[in-house]
């Protein structure tokens, strides 16, 4: 049997640091050796997550408290704006997943306009790749710091990219209109996530504004080999995890609905995680719960010369921490379902 892969989790007392742990114990190649959370530094992980009590776990401690020469590689699952030093303080031979934003804009002048404040790590904004996997495998491959796309831009890219790819869909007018659970905000106490502020409503948020726009944006760019800016509105649901994305098209001269469905099913049959659903069938968040999976719906639109994709995700497993798993196997060589074998949850 081959030596397990010790890896340490950087913010393990975050939503998407327990679903790391959570989706991990059971990874036959992986050994939890270190867990960081500077609150919460010198308790058992069971203390602050009592659903991840009897895995025989590192207790919790700060991060300058881990000694990197028993590490392999590392998971950065901290908040953005603090990731960049950290991960360049860290030694070079270690392969990091980051899944914060800190890493996922190419270019350093986007990324201080978009964030107010400097990147604080250019030199490894260069070498860093982004990991959309279906979209960028063979170079997650040869990486070693990947940017874990965020949780809308996976929703939103998946349906979008091979589409635009192949010119199938205008690159002018794309609306993306989205719904997130309230994990998605993370586990910090705020007044806007307390039950009575989101229970029994829903509201949009980041209106013409949401960070996410420009990371879509990218991608969709390179898609369609020329520059693309979109209208990107999110809303918060009143439901623990999630993602559900309507994006709006205007179809190609002389292609139909179907033509979108057709080249989507032929661009990810030989995937894992990504399904097409046949025509005429909505996917619904519930049918992704606990799963690193995405289902693909098309849809004509009424509209002449429209048409609307929907798309769906778990937004901690295929939106975080399973998306950052399935790089992390890309890079270390093992199966790419590796640990992510789960069937969703329902109901």
């Amino acid at each position: 049997m081959s030596t397990a892969l010790r890896v340490a989790i950087l913010g393990a007392s975050g939503y998407t640091g327990a679903e790391l742990v959570r989706l991990l114990v059971r990874h036959p190649d992986v050994r939890l050796v270190a867990l960081t959370a500077e609150r919460q530094a010198g308790k058992p992980l069971a203390e602050v997550f009592p659903h991840l009590g009897g895995y025989d776990l590192p207790d919790l401690v700060k991060i300058d408290q881990v000694d990197w020469d028993g590490v392999d590689f590392v998971f950065c699952a901290l908040p953005h704006g603090t990731t960049q030093e950290v991960i360049a303080s860290l030694p070079a031979r270690l392969k990091v997943v980051d899944l914060s934003a800190d890493f996922r804009l190419h270019d350093v002048e986007t990324y201080a306009t978009w964030y107010g404040h400097a990147h604080k790590a250019p030199d490894l904004q260069t070498e860093a790749v982004y990991g959309l996997v279906e979209a960028n495998r063979d170079a997650v491959k040869g990486a070693r710091l990947v940017a874990n796309p965020g949780c809308y831009p996976t929703a939103s890219q998946l349906p979008l990219l091979p589409l635009l790819r192949q010119g199938l869909i205008l690159a002018e007018d794309i609306i993306i209109d989205a719904k997130s659970g309230v994990s998605g905000a993370g586990r910090d106490a705020k007044q806007a996530n307390l039950y009575g502020e989101v229970a029994e409503g829903v509201h949009a948020y980041g209106v013409g504004s949401h960070r996410h726009a420009p990371e879509i944006e990218q991608g969709v760019s390179e898609a369609a080999g020329k520059p693309v800016v979109l209208n990107f509105t999110p809303h918060l649901m009143p439901m623990s995890r999630g993602i559900h994305s309507s994006i709006y098209v205007k179809l190609a001269s002389g292609k139909t609905a179907d033509d979108l469905r057709a080249a989507l099913v032929d661009a990810y049959k030989g995937e894992t995680f990504v399904r097409v659903l046949p025509a005429g069938v909505a996917p619904q968040t519930r049918h992704v719960k606990g799963s690193n999976h995405c289902l693909i719906g098309v849809f004509p639109d009424r509209v002449p010369g429209r048409a609307i994709l929907l798309s769906v995700i778990d937004n901690l497993v295929k939106g975080a921490s399973g998306q950052a798993i399935q790089n992390m196997n890309l890079m270390m060589g093992y199966p790419e379902d590796r640990g992510l074998e789960q069937a969703p949850l329902f109901p």
